[in-house]
């Protein structure tokens, strides 16, 4: 029987010790690597050839959702299993719209984890149990078009994160003071206010900064978009 090739990629070492152990005793899975975010994953993946990829989604020294798209682009036999806490609601979307395959609680069982290997493997498309049967699931499952294309949902929608940015800039604070306060990288800072830029449409840090004190919101801009959010502001 041919094994489930497996990469985890998870900046926590207990975690991504922890993955590794609990697939031991399944011999239909193969771990081919276990990597942090510090190592060339790119490379990594084009030695290996992983069927699937279990991927952190708050990667500190790298931005995950970037390097979702990356691999999609170069990488289409290898599908992606995305790997948090609790996923906010515009996550999952942003994630969805750049290639991923899945969710996975990180406080799933052993079950729950295999199950959605096997099903992302398989060709399904696997939600958080907690989001299944949830107008949101009905939007994923129906491609977004609920809100229009995915070109409005990458310009309507920012993570948390992305929303605490916006925030800072138009404070007047450096990517250095950001990445401080927030307690990450810088290279995650500037990862983000690229992200944030594309969102918006603009083309400098001082437009956000003068676009956020004009106080427009651009979730007005699709009715209904609100409603999705679990983090009204």
């Amino acid at each position: 029987m041919k094994k489930t090739r497996i990469i985890i990629i998870e900046d926590n070492r207990l975690q991504r010790e922890g993955l590794k152990l609990m697939f031991k005793e399944h011999s239909e899975f193969s771990i081919v690597a276990a990597l942090d975010d510090s190592e060339s994953i790119i490379e990594k993946i084009e030695l290996l050839r992983p069927d699937i990829l279990l991927l952190d989604l708050s990667l500190t020294n790298i931005n995950s959702l970037s390097l979702v798209k990356s691999i999609r682009k170069k990488f289409t036999d290898t599908k992606v299993i995305v790997m948090d806490i609790v996923p906010i609601q515009e996550d999952v979307i942003l994630f969805v719209e750049a290639g991923a395959s899945g969710f996975i609680l990180k406080d799933a069982s052993v079950a729950e984890f295999l199950n959605t290997i096997k099903s992302v493997a398989g060709g399904e498309k696997v939600l958080p149990p907690i989001l299944t049967g949830s107008l949101f699931s009905q939007i994923i499952s129906n491609g977004l078009k609920e809100l229009g294309t995915p070109k409005v949902i990458q310009e309507v929608l920012m993570t948390r994160r992305e929303r605490e940015i916006v925030e800072l800039i138009s404070g007047a604070l450096s990517n250095k003071e950001i990445a401080f306060k927030l307690n990450l990288s810088v290279y995650t800072v500037k990862s983000h206010v690229h992200n944030i830029l594309e969102k918006m449409a603009l083309n400098t840090r001082l437009q956000i900064a003068m676009h956020s004190r004009s106080g427009e919101n651009y979730s007005d801009k699709v009715p209904g978009i609100n409603d999705l959010s679990p983090h009204k502001q």
